[in-house]
């Protein structure tokens, strides 16, 4: 009897092209589950035992380990590298509301997918770098909205004064007037991991063939780039000339496997700085998932 397929949750944008390709030119053998809303809903299926391996970003992965009491084991160990450039986050209102500049923003209502997801911690990192942290109350109203649409529809209904999202994805909308940007955070860490359910054993065949078929997939999408555009524009949700800008911005990790315990060090010390993992929480290197070979 074969292994089941491993079931891979991951966010439907730009990102996800050499995963794509790794399952079109290379044969990877495993079910593609997409999560629109993001990270913060792919820890909560990685828990519930729904997905086998997620490929979100670093900050929410950290948040979702970093917090005191966390439910038994935390669910998920960071086991690979996929994106190494940092994340642009872009922060958008509404096409039409008086909010000119980040100072505006202070003690307003953020959008969030969901509480832990990216869009929810960045808020908090980016209240730091401001100074609007205080013990006594939190910098911002936080609305939990799901979606990019309903986060959009939300800046421009005044339900939320502004929400941040990846800078390309939010581009199409301030290119049709449909909200505006007022300014950009970008991560101080590398932006994607690879992250597998606490359940999967070392050195089980799936994720060894996860990584090698992922790795064919990045070098693909490195090697043949009018490809991956005509996949961005066609399939996803932006334009041939983004996507080209786009492609000079990121770079993918060579080999995907493994994760520099340096990285989660720095995320955890500006996360704690932040107020979104605290003293009591997982440290880095607990983090970290081992997939060594098993000793025979």
């Amino acid at each position: 009897m074969s292994a089941q397929k491993l079931k891979i949750g991951y966010v439907p944008e730009h990102f996800s092209t050499p995963l794509y390709f790794a399952e079109k030119h290379f044969g990877l053998d495993a079910e593609l589950i997409p999560f629109p809303s993001g990270t913060g809903h792919m820890i909560t299926s990685l828990r519930a035992g729904e997905i086998d391996v997620g490929v979100g970003l670093t900050e929410g992965w950290v948040a979702g380990l970093g917090k005191e009491g966390v439910e038994g084991d935390g669910g998920y160990r960071i086991v690979g590298t996929y994106v190494e450039t940092p994340l642009c986050w872009a922060i958008s209102t509404g096409a039409k509301r008086e909010i000119k500049s980040i100072a505006d923003l202070k003690d307003g209502k953020i959008g969030v997918s969901r509480i832990g997801s990216g869009s929810y911690v960045m808020g908090f990192v980016l209240a730091d770098q401001q100074g609007w942290l205080s013990s006594s109350s939190s910098p911002f109203e936080v609305i939990p909205l799901q979606t990019f649409d309903k986060l959009r529809a939300a800046v421009n209904d005044s339900s939320a004064d502004f929400f941040m999202w990846e800078h390309f994805t939010s581009k199409k909308y301030y290119d049709n007037g449909e909200i505006k940007k007022v300014g950009e955070i970008y991560t101080p860490w590398s932006s994607w991991k690879i992250v597998a359910r606490t359940g999967i054993g070392e050195g089980d065949q799936r994720l060894e063939e996860m990584f090698e078929k992922i790795d064919r997939g990045v070098r693909y999408f490195e090697g043949n780039k009018e490809e991956s555009v005509r996949y961005i524009s066609g399939k996803l949700d932006y334009s041939a000339q983004d996507a080209r800008e786009w492609l000079k911005t990121v770079r993918f990790a060579k080999s995907t496997k493994g994760v520099d315990v340096k990285v989660i060090e720095k995320t955890v010390d500006v996360l704690r700085k932040a107020g979104v993992v605290e003293e009591g929480g997982m440290k880095a290197e607990e983090m970290i998932g081992s997939l060594r070979e098993p000793v025979p």
